[in-house]
């Protein structure tokens, strides 16, 4: 969402707000009901001195029910210096549950030495698990540098005689120093500091578990409580020291593994990814390059079983950062090369390919020719987005999967929101200078693949919910485009995420707003922009908007004070709920005042409207606006002026001749040809108005005085996609004038109407 007018020539990035804010966004379908999605706010990000500028993009926020894909992501953050991995991920319960009387933490906090030792030995895998929750004194009572002295010790001399399975409770005294580590992190200031001691105590107990001949068992008995202790070694920040062991781990699997110990290779990703924050782990690496080909190995020889959310893409994904590192760089750099070019960018593998070449992009940047990357951007298109299709003239969809029905109702859609969008803001065609004649709406299949692709194909940020660039429309040329995924989470049902909000950007920037996005806000217009695409959203699909007659009850804002909404100063409640009832109510009850607006706005005269908005108004609507709200929080907020009464139907016999006030219904051509029309002025008119509208396809409106309008030859011209066309001619010639419809797409239905004065 957002303003979404996106000057591509910018390098500002409007960074989504924390999830906790959320706001009500317009989907596809008419029946949809509005969901809640994060706000985003403003902040500029400077291109590298000596290198372009990045394309601004303003983001559409998530929605909050969108589902998190197990897979990994190129956007999901890299989890480093981070604490410890809460929980037991094997053997235990998969999450801390609340102590009980048979697990009382008295039992654990008022024992030392050998009884605190028995105490953990004797302990259930669910008792010891819950420990990861203790706060305060009981987190010091039990975590204390003396007490995990104590437990590591007893691991050391336990590990001496490991059996492989569990029946000596190594595996509880490994999750009791994890919970140590983890707690210990949170409740630094409780348990007290960590020091050599312990430092000394972990190293032997972990030297002692994996020197025990039996941790190579392949069996799920010694997987539960291996799966723990690869863990510890990150828990610990023991990274560096047991690379050996992940070495080990990675060379010996394959996938007939037990699931026990399989869960054990995948929690070497943890120990990996989190040590290159380590400097000791990336001076190990350095000393020692056979542990990045190890990896390198492990994911060729299980290529196999490479599925998107498969523990060889998570941990093969971990080569990247070696690229990411100025000491590893040179080892990575073959090593990415042969991966990311062995591998499909799509499918199965897409998820591994696609992070890597992120790594070879944000951390090793301006070297895609080393890599053999430079053309996978304009490679990917045809390679995702395997659907194209053209609704009119004026409106294209690239999709990665959409059905003949979905496209269809998407162009329909889209083409009658246009016309809907002209009657209320009663346009006389684009702004001027603009050449974003169309759109092109790009539909990924789902957030995960919009995600993984987006970022590399159209060079965007995709932590967010999707991106509208505007681009500079004063460029000839200049392709707008939205980029989309659809609403997965609501399916069977099918619905674009935010089309109709997005695509009302795209109107009002090229009917209502000069110049490009930059340029509109060098003063506060978030209050229309933001509230129209809104009102436009809600009003078109005949969608009640809940979050918005909620707010009005509050009566949070002053109508003046909404006049001064910033991306800066404001939240997603004023921006997109308050937003949208400013523009209700300026629309229902003082349209003149915003035709008067838009006029100024139109025109690229920002200080002109602001004079308007602050003087010309000021607060003389306030008192107004506050009875408006009360009432529209009762759900009694009106509606827009009525409009016009049609003009009565045109008499004469010949149906191309029209009058004074009149007009015609079921107007229609096929694709490529005209509805050719005229009509006979007195002398003396002043301005002359020809209006469509409705029906169906797209018919675009000429005027060329006293000679037959077509496309090549005419006087002006009224080319929106869909059938809302306006042509008004100041001073036009006495006698016979004409006028066409040209069918960009065969057209029916449509009513024509003529007036003048």
């Amino acid at each position: 969402m957002r303003p979404s007018r996106i000057a591509k020539d910018s390098a500002r990035r409007l960074p989504a707000l924390g999830a906790a804010l959320f706001l009500a966004l317009g989907l596809f379908a008419p029946q949809a009901s509005a969901a809640d999605t994060a706000a985003a706010s403003a902040g500029k990000a400077t291109a590298p001195v000596g290198k372009p500028a990045a394309p601004r993009t303003i983001p559409v926020p998530k929605s909050p029910d969108t589902p998190k894909d197990a897979r990994p992501l190129v956007s999901d953050p890299q989890a480093k210096a981070t604490a410890p991995t809460a929980g037991s991920t094997v053997g235990a319960a998969k999450s801390a549950r609340a102590l009980t009387a048979a697990c009382d933490v008295s039992a654990f906090t008022g024992k030392s030495g050998a009884a605190l030792v028995q105490q953990v030995k004797a302990a259930g895998l669910d008792c010891v698990n819950s420990l990861f929750q203790l706060t305060g004194n009981d987190a010091k009572g039990a975590f204390n540098e003396a007490q995990m002295v104590t437990v590591a010790n007893a691991l050391r001399d336990t590990s001496a005689a490991y059996p492989g399975d569990n029946s000596t409770s190594a595996g509880q005294l490994v999750l009791f120093l994890r919970a140590g580590y983890y707690v210990q992190w949170y409740n630094a200031d409780a348990v007290g500091p960590y020091g050599d001691s312990l430092k000394t105590a972990i190293r032997g107990a972990l030297d002692a578990f994996y020197a025990a001949p039996r941790t190579r068992d392949i069996s799920d008995a010694n997987g539960a409580t291996l799966a723990e202790a690869v863990t510890l070694i990150d828990s610990a920040q023991e990274n560096a020291r047991y690379t050996g062991v992940v070495k080990r781990l990675l060379n010996d699997y394959t996938g007939n593994w037990p699931a026990a110990m399989t869960t054990a290779v995948a929690n070497t990703e943890t120990v990996i990814e989190r040590g290159f924050d380590l400097p000791e782990f990336v001076t190990a690496l350095q000393a020692d390059p056979t542990f990045a080909t190890t990896v390198q190995s492990f994911v060729t020889r299980n290529s196999s079983l490479i599925n998107g959310g498969d523990l060889v893409t998570k941990i093969g994904i971990q080569l990247g950062n070696l690229v990411a590192s100025d000491a590893l760089r040179p080892q990575g750099r073959p090593i990415l090369k042969d991966l990311i070019n062995r591998y499909p960018l799509v499918g199965n593998t897409g998820p591994l390919t696609m992070n890597l070449l992120w790594f070879t992009e944000k951390k090793d940047e301006g070297n895609c020719s080393l890599y053999g990357t430079c053309d996978v951007p304009a490679k990917l298109v045809p390679l995702v987005l395997t659907v194209d299709h053209t609704c009119n003239a004026n409106l294209r969809i690239r999709a990665q999967d959409m059905t003949a029905q979905q496209l269809a109702d998407t162009c329909t859609s889209l083409i009658n929101q246009d016309a809907f969008f002209h009657k209320i803001v009663k346009d006389n065609g684009p702004v001027a200078n603009d050449n974003n004649t169309n759109l092109e709406v790009v539909v990924f299949d789902d957030y995960y693949n919009y995600s993984l692709y987006a970022w590399e194909m159209y060079k965007i940020e995709v932590d967010n919910g999707g991106m509208y660039e505007e681009g500079n429309p004063a460029t000839v040329g200049n392709q707008a485009r939205f980029i989309a995924h659809e609403a997965s989470w609501l399916r069977p049902e099918f619905q674009i995420w935010n089309l109709n909000h997005e695509y009302t950007h795209y109107l009002d920037g090229r009917y209502d707003m000069y110049g490009d996005f930059e340029a509109g806000m060098t003063t506060p217009t978030i209050w229309w922009v933001e509230g129209l695409a809104e009102y436009v959203s809600y009003s078109y699909r005949g969608a009640h908007y809940d979050d918005a007659i909620a707010q009005a009850g509050k009566g949070t804002y002053a109508l003046s004070t909404l006049f001064d909404t910033t991306y800066e100063n404001s939240n997603s409640t004023r921006t997109y709920n308050w937003g949208y009832l400013a523009v209700r109510y300026m629309l229902q009850s003082h349209p003149d005042d915003v035709n008067a607006v838009l006029a100024k706005y139109r025109a690229g005269d920002w200080n002109g409207a602001r004079t308007i908005l602050k003087t010309t108004i000021g607060t003389k609507y306030d008192a107004d606006f506050a009875t408006w709200l009360k009432a529209c929080a009762a759900d009694n907020c009106g509606s827009l002026p009525t409009e016009q009464p049609k003009a009565p139907l045109c008499t004469s016999a010949d149906s191309r001749q029209y009058d004074k006030n009149c007009r015609r219904d079921n107007v229609a051509a096929t694709t490529g040809n005209y509805s050719y029309d005229f009509l006979y002025l007195p002398a003396g008119v002043k301005q002359l108005t020809v209006t469509t509208s409705g029906g169906t396809g797209n018919a675009d409106l000429y005027y060329n005085g006293g000679a037959w309008a077509t496309t090549g030859s005419y006087l002006a011209k009224s080319t929106t996609s869909g059938n809302g066309e306006t042509l008004t001619i100041d001073n036009p010639p006495s006698g016979w004038v004409y006028f066409s419809l040209y069918a960009q797409q065969g057209f029916g239905g449509v009513t024509v109407t003529t007036t003048y004065n």
